[in-house]
């Protein structure tokens, strides 16, 4: 039975017209996931409809080429100019941008493209083999466990504070602060909006993304006075890692790889989640800790692995329990219904061979984005050398059309020069933005499903520690917090010797 249905399913993926429509969404998937603002979701969104008229396996292959397409091209802009052109690529930027003002463009790409390919294709193995263990663990957590895992991925602000860990602090509590605009979630009272019905969603994520690590990086350099050509080697450097450099990644890539497939399955938790937390667990077990931020090759091949490996993770709950693992899996249930395809258990039951379709796509998608990521290394690589002033331009340019075309709205524009010049003062002052923008993607999920836990517990605030995952979670946070300062303090102790006497 099982093997008639893989045959079946290769049949028909690999008919002609399949496979046409999966090479058209996949690079329709690295141009929004390239173009900063235009991101995955809203790549799968606008092109649905246009899967309406074709059969279910034509559709299914442009919106997972798309899918799976976006997340690796995301990386793209995060190495070249610093602006992640996705929010799962917010931690590629911290390694790969640096790694590329080296003058190491290409090295940089090229290990983006390998370990987003091999995140994509560990999560496609564990979509394969353990795809109800795996959702029903996300099943069971509740608001306590959502609550916990946002404390835990709060106290990595340590880590991605680049060793100032008071100014990492206060960014991040900034950062919390600024995702208090907008609507209460449970009252939907406005709070911070100043009467401006632009601000009742709240500050728009992505322009402030946008405005933080692009425009803040644009305006840093304007001030700096340095016009003239970017400083690039006349030749781009290697792509393709060499087996010593591969030796060197293959661990934080493997750990990235289970991390992003872990948390990818956890509904609501995506991809920029996973990164982070993954390239902070990197940082913590490599023997060169101190190279993570300054461009790494192990925080970058962890934070793509991971960033990638969180689609087979967010497929896994979408297929098995009909739940979305991120935004871009819950449009792709709307087109499944359209089909008139129901995710969830009975999908595996009664549509065996269309489930293993979707996982010979998803292989051949993320083949497909490999050779494109291998391929257009070198000419993208090459941008670098253009004067300063001309990316400059781009970059502001992409930034305003990228803020707009989310929403349509003139306001996000301004979120996104309001954020460049925040991204400015805290260069300016010494500050990581990192922590910032840990505290901005996690301060809605905390607060919410703090809020809702205690309404659950009636109040009582130890009903969340009498949960065994939720109380895992806060004592891990716990530890996270600890470490550094133990750390220190420990480094203390032995280099000062009246401290050892």
């Amino acid at each position: 039975m099982m093997g008639s249905e893989i045959g079946a399913a290769l049949a028909a993926v690999l008919a002609w017209d399949v496979l046409l429509f999966l090479v058209a969404g996949t690079v329709l998937g690295a141009i929004f996931g390239a173009l900063p603002g235009l991101t995955a979701t809203m790549g799968v969104a606008v092109l649905t409809p246009l899967t309406f008229w074709v059969s279910t396996e034509e559709g299914l292959a442009m919106l997972i080429g798309i899918y799976c397409g976006a997340i690796p091209a995301g990386g793209i802009p995060a190495v070249l100019m610093n602006i992640p052109g996705t929010p799962a690529s917010i931690a590629a930027a911290w390694d790969g941008y640096p790694l590329a003002r080296s003058g190491r463009p290409g090295l940089a790409l090229g290990v983006n493209a390998v370990f987003a390919f091999v995140g994509q294709l560990i999560s496609i193995l564990f979509l394969a083999l353990a795809a109800f263990p795996l959702a029903s663990f996300g099943l069971r957590f509740g608001p306590a466990e959502y609550f916990a895992l946002a404390v835990f991925g709060l106290s990595l602000m340590a880590g991605v504070s680049g060793g100032r860990l008071l100014e990492g602090l206060l960014a991040g509590c900034l950062g919390l602060a600024l995702a208090t605009v907008g609507l209460d979630p449970m009252t939907a009272h406005p709070r911070f909006t100043f009467g401006s019905a632009e601000l009742l969603d709240g500050l728009a994520f992505v322009p402030a993304m946008i405005g933080l690590f692009g425009l803040g990086e644009v305006l840093a350099r304007m001030m700096e006075g340095s016009a003239g050509a970017a400083a690039a080697p006349a030749a781009v450097s290697r792509i393709r890692p060499s087996w010593p450099q591969l030796r060197r990644m293959a661990a934080p890539g493997l750990l990235g790889s289970g991390i992003g497939t872990l948390v990818g399955a956890i509904p609501a938790a995506g991809g920029d989640i996973a990164s982070v937390i993954a390239w902070e667990q990197a940082r913590r077990l490599s023997r060169r800790p101190q190279e993570f931020g300054g461009g790494s090759i192990e925080g970058l091949a962890a934070s793509a692995s991971a960033a990638n490996a969180a689609i087979g993770g967010a497929m896994t709950t979408m297929l098995a329990l009909g739940i979305p693992g991120d935004a871009p899996s819950a449009v792709l249930i709307g087109a499944l219904l359209i089909h008139g395809v129901q995710p969830g258990p009975l999908l595996f039951r009664d549509h065996g061979a269309l489930v293993y379709s979707i996982l010979f796509l998803m292989l051949l998608a993320a083949l497909l984005i490999l050779a494109i990521g291998l391929a257009g290394a070198r000419p993208l690589a090459r941008a670098l050398r253009f004067p300063e002033s001309w990316l400059w331009a781009a970059v502001i340019l992409l930034g305003v059309v990228g803020s707009y075309a989310l929403n349509n709205s003139v306001a996000d524009v301004w979120v996104m020069f309001g954020a460049g010049l925040l991204g400015l003062l805290c260069r300016r002052a010494g500050v990581p933005v990192g922590p910032l923008v840990l505290g901005m993607i996690l301060g809605p999920m905390m607060e919410s499903n703090l809020r809702r836990a205690l309404i659950l517990s009636r109040g009582d605030w130890f009903g969340i520690l009498r949960r065994p995952l939720a109380a895992a979670l806060l004592g891990a946070a716990a530890v996270s917090l600890a470490w550094p300062a133990w750390k220190a303090w420990r480094t203390r102790s032995y280099s000062d010797p009246s401290a050892k006497a």
